[in-house]
Formats: structure tokens, C-alpha cells, sequence
């Protein structure tokens, strides 16, 4: 399911060619439902940038939560770490970055209510040159 957005958004300023509309899409965008109780949620999708420089995402935010972070889990030494990311993501020019389950994704802290398969979850990507994005995340049965 392809999620096209409008992304030249800057108080009316004129977006050159890398910044055009469509140039940042979003597709892919899932959450797992969450258990009743649950204070955190995941959240995941593919970020893709048509345009002829790199952009960066800057910051993730939902109505849903009280905050979005970006985290990425690795494992060392057979132990699995995950921490918030840091200075935000690079989304390549012509590329593209997939927030998946094992890597980087989406954690949304005390959400307000767990995520139930079938809704969707609003989101709101803040891009260093593109600006903010919105898309929404369909909830899938865990």
C-alpha cells in the first residue's frame, strides 16, 4: 500500500527540484496490535526519497502517544540491544530505508491506547529539507 504525500511544506516557501512533492514517500507502514497494559507500541515502514539530495528524518510524532522515538536493535556478542537513534536517520537521494522488525522501527511511548488490529495509527515524519510528512499505519493481529 503506497502512502503518497505531499512533502514541500515551509510556510509557503518554494521547494526547489530535490524537494518537490512526491519526492519522499512513505510505504509499508504497519504497527502490531499491542496487549492491554502495554506502555510502548512498534510501529514500521519503508521511507523512500526520489529526489536528487539525501534528506534526513529528523523527528517522529503521533497523537496516539505521548512521544515517538526512532530505535534501532542490533545484537553483540549474542545479546540484543535496542537504543534511540541520535541525531536522526539519512533517507539517500534515489535510495531508500525500511524500519523493520530487528533494526531500526518506530517506538511509541505510552501510547494512549493499545493499538487494536484493524485501526490505524497516525503519524507525523519531520524531514530536515522535506518537512513533515504524515501517513498512517494500519495495525495488524500480533
Amino acid at each position: 500500500m503506497k502512502i503518497w504525500m505531499t512533502v514541500c511544506f515551509a510556510l509557503g516557501a518554494i521547494c526547489g527540484p530535490a524537494l518537490a512533492a512526491d519526492s519522499i514517500t512513505i510505504t509499508d507502514g504497519h504497527a502490531p496490535a499491542m496487549v492491554t497494559g502495554a506502555k510502548v507500541g512498534g510501529g514500521y515502514l519503508t521511507i523512500s526519497n526520489a529526489g536528487d539530495e539525501e534528506d534526513r528524518l529528523v523527528s517522529v510524532s503521533s497523537p496516539r502517544a505521548a512521544r515517538v522515538e526512532v530505535h534501532d536493535m542490533t545484537v553483540d556478542n549474542d545479546v540484543m540491544k535496542m537504543r534511540a537513534v541520535t541525531g536522526g536517520v539519512a533517507i539517500p537521494s534515489k535510495g531508500a530505508v525500511a524500519f523493520q522488525r530487528g533494526g531500526l522501527h518506530l517506538m511509541f511511548m505510552q501510547p494512549q491506547t493499545p493499538f487494536q488490529a484493524g485501526e490505524t495509527v497516525p503519524v507525523v515524519l519531520n524531514f530536515e529539507k522535506a518537512g513533515a510528512v504524515s501517513a498512517d499505519l494500519s495495525v495488524d493481529a500480533r
